[in-house]
């Protein structure tokens, strides 16, 4: 039994090292051995026969044995020798562990008598272990401002081994703040860590440290333990922007998103105490919330609504850093956008009218209008060029002030020419890409009384058809005035009358507002064939402007006379004559010639002969142009000695007149036809002396009145330089026909009206040249020459009409 117990009737011995257990039944006897942990195996822990004082020799029959029991495997014994061996590799720290003496007990048997012997085996420790710490990493977490001198308690160190190879003391790594401190516990040391000096996060986050525990062995083993203590931060900073000023430049009109800077700012603080959110100043203006956003955690600013250079060139943005600390710590920056100015505003123009409407009369540099130009951008960007469309009486002068302008005339105005201007006016600015804007002004030109009336042609023709009714309207003449209203309203009156043929005004009405033109007497061609007078257009102006026109009349010729029987008449009157001619005539005798006068002219004057009624068609026959009645053969003597002849003259209107002639023709003898014949000619004599008289008073006035009206227009000639050419018309006198004819002037043209070689049954139309041969002539503008052509052309006409109806009749 353990501790030294035993049963009745124990006898014990003791001996130096051995113990005897003796009872009456069992002897007991106890050994206690040493032996090194980790020895050998089959190294001898003693001599247990040997030790009881057994016979050697007996211990196998005895059968000396271990008796199983808690580790007896660790030894085996040798029944030969009775020596105690180690059978196994013995670890002190595993078999005893924690405590201060390892003892191995073992039983031991022996029979014939049965002993039972108990041995104890110290296993004796070794310094085999190292220093060991729970962990090989140990993490402490200490506030930085916790106070010098505190401690705190770390792992300690565990050696296996026992006494003095157990630990026995611990170092530190060399550092500034902390230090080592070891408490003395019942069975072990205790180390703290001592904080020597205030910790700085900010300057030192965490320190590394080793912790070496050594034991006492020879030589001494040790073990070591990293110690990280991390520094715990305390709000004790404030957030620190990168900068204190941000300057950046930005578009105007950037896009929404654009990103304008990322400010940046710092805490040396961590955890919450270093988390920093982005704030605007709290007396930002209500605008920048509205333009510009802050991303709160990353400092972002963006583009958040429509950034205008014209409504700020600049913004200034008071921004905030705060940390989460409690209680928060705050820093203060400013962010300066610099807008810069794109050319993105068209210029704009603003025009100051003084009047709508502007007189034509204005001289050159009246002002007509006030324009201002302007463009919200800067710069060249705002730099504006102004101009208006070409072509128009008006100038752009730039005033004092810049971009002021004023519309100003260059030029007379004619309202006449152009009485509407539609300006527009263009300003262009000087950016990249050019913006131009445009505006129309509309000026008016008011009317003066500038412009005289004028009619659409000078002179004016009216062909008036003779024996026209009293009253009516013969011609309507019409005048333009190019000014405006009163200016422009025309009233009509008859002028002066031509200084040559009389005043026409008192048989001539015009209306004063239309022009109409009306006769107030019936016109006779043969009476009167052509006249002018004057009519004066006046406008209601202040004053009164006018203008006059001459009217050229001329009276068309109608059938309107019969033809007049010259040859024969009767003493009574009537158209009847006798004729006596020889019997013993030949065929082709000139009995005699009717003479007929027709005061028409052309075809209405142009007279036919024809034989009514004749007693015998064989004997006589008549000349159709020229009226000569001559035999168409020898008289015979069963020919009745008196024949009778009515003679039709007509004329070749469109409803022709007539007249006829009565000629008797009386065939006689020889000797009474010449009896007869020379009282004839004693007769005729006598008239063809006054005929002729007449005829040399007439061809002498007029030939001295063409001198006259020759030799002034040579002298006007002579004394202006010729501007025409003068051409003159030979008139063609057809045998037998009573001819009329007569000249007149159109514009700058001549007109001749001519009855022979016409066909029969033309009418001449009123206004018409049908009838009419056109000569060209080129005539003088001066009044003077005017009124030569006017002596030379009544002069003319008095020679036509006069002179063929003198020869007709003779």
């Amino acid at each position: 039994m353990r501790g030294g117990r035993q049963r009745r009737r124990q006898i014990c011995w003791c001996f130096p090292g051995i113990l005897f257990l003796c009872s009456v039944d069992v002897i007991l006897a106890q050994l206690k051995y040493s032996v090194p942990e980790h020895v050998n195996i089959g190294s001898p822990v003693g001599n247990v026969g040997k030790d009881l004082g057994l016979d050697i020799s007996t211990l196998t029959s005895r059968r000396f044995r271990i008796v199983s029991g808690p580790n007896h495997s660790l030894f085996e014994l040798n029944q030969n020798s009775g020596v105690l061996h180690v059978a196994q590799n013995m670890d002190r720290e595993e078999l005893c562990d924690g405590t201060k003496v390892c003892l191995i007990n073992l039983k031991i048997v022996i029979e014939s008598p049965l002993e039972i012997h108990y041995v104890s085996v110290e296993i004796t420790d070794i310094n085999d272990h190292s220093p060991s710490f729970p962990e090989t990493e140990q993490r402490l977490e200490i506030a930085e401002n916790t106070p010098p001198g505190t401690r705190f308690q770390i792992h300690a160190a565990r050696d296996p081994d026992y006494g003095s190879q157990s630990v026995r003391l611990y170092r530190l790594s060399q550092n500034d703040y902390f230090e080592i401190e070891v408490k003395e516990g019942e069975e072990d040391k205790i180390p703290f860590l001592l904080l020597k000096k205030p910790l700085d996060r900010e300057r030192k986050a965490e320190h590394q440290l080793v912790l070496t525990a050594l034991d006492g062995g020879a030589p001494p083993k040790s073990g070591n333990l990293n110690l990280t203590i991390t520094v715990l931060d305390v709000n004790d900073n404030r957030p620190v922007f990168s900068k204190d000023i941000y300057t950046v430049s930005l578009n105007e009109n950037a896009p929404l998103g654009t990103l304008v800077v990322k400010v940046n700012a710092t805490d040396s603080d961590e955890g919450t105490n270093g988390a920093i959110e982005y704030t605007f100043g709290k007396t930002q203006k209500k605008k920048v919330y509205d333009i510009f956003e802050l991303d709160n955690i990353s400092g972002e600013i963006r583009v958040k609504g429509k950034v205008d250079f014209e409504e700020a060139e600049i913004y200034r943005l008071d921004l905030q850093a705060s940390d989460k600390g409690q209680p928060p710590w705050t820093g203060e920056s400013r962010v300066v956008i610099k807008l810069k100015d794109l050319n993105d505003n068209d210029p704009e123009i603003e025009i100051t009218s003084l009047s709508s409407q502007i007189p034509e009369d204005s001289k050159p540099g009246t002002v007509v209008s006030l324009i201002s130009v302007t463009d919200r951008d800067s710069g060249v960007n705002g730099k504006v060029i102004c101009k208006i469309s070409e072509n128009v009486p008006f100038d752009l002068t730039p005033s004092i002030e810049e971009n002021m302008y004023s519309l100003v005339t260059k030029a007379r105005l004619d309202r006449e020419a152009g009485s509407h201007y539609d300006i527009t006016i263009t300003a262009t600015d000087c950016g990249e890409p050019r913006r131009s804007a445009a505006k129309m002004l509309q000026i008016q030109v008011s009317d003066i009384n500038d412009n005289r009336p004028v009619f659409s042609q000078n002179p004016f023709e009216i062909y008036l058809v003779e024996n026209n009714a009293p009253g009516t309207s013969i011609f309507s003449i019409t005048a333009s005035d190019k000014d405006l209203n009163e200016n422009a309203v025309i009233t009509y009156s008859i002028g002066k009358a031509d200084a040559v043929q009389g005043d026409m005004a008192p048989f001539l009405n015009i209306h004063s507002e239309n022009g109409q033109i009306s006769a107030l007497k019936s016109f006779d061609f043969e009476t009167l064939k052509t006249f002018r007078f004057q009519v004066v257009a006046s406008d209601s102006g202040t004053p009164s402007l006018s203008s006059n026109v001459t009217v050229n009349v001329f009276i068309l010729d109608q059938n309107d006379n019969a033809p007049v029987i010259l040859y024969p008449v009767s003493s009574n009157g009537s158209a009847e004559g006798v004729e006596e001619i020889p019997r013993n005539v030949n065929a082709g005798h000139l009995v005699t010639k009717v003479r007929a006068y027709d005061a028409d002219i052309g075809y209405n004057g142009w007279l036919l002969f024809s034989l009514q009624e004749v007693t015998d068609h064989s004997l006589f026959g008549l000349d159709r142009y020229t009226g000569q009645i001559r035999t168409l053969r020898s008289f015979t003597e069963t020919d009745e000695a008196e024949h009778k002849l009515v003679i039709l003259v007509k004329d070749n209107g469109n409803v022709s007149l007539s007249a006829t002639a009565t000629v008797i023709v009386k065939l006689v003898e020889p000797k009474e036809a010449f009896a007869a014949s020379d009282v004839k000619s004693a007769a005729k004599d006598d008239e063809d002396n006054n005929v002729t008289f007449y005829l040399m008073i007439t061809l002498g006035s007029v030939s001295v009145l063409f001198i006259i009206s020759i030799i002034v227009l040579i002298a006007m000639q002579c004394s202006k330089s010729p501007d025409y050419t003068s051409k003159y018309l030979q008139e063609t006198n057809y045998d037998g026909t009573l001819c009329h004819s007569i000249q007149y002037r159109s514009g700058d043209k001549r007109y001749m009206l001519v009855g022979p070689r016409m066909s029969i049954g033309s009418t001449i139309v009123p206004g018409s040249h049908a009838n009419t041969l056109v000569l060209p002539d080129r005539r003088r503008t001066s009044e003077e020459v005017g009124m030569v052509f006017v002596y030379l052309y009544t002069a003319i006409c008095f020679l036509c009409v006069l002179l063929p109806q003198l020869f007709i009749f003779f």
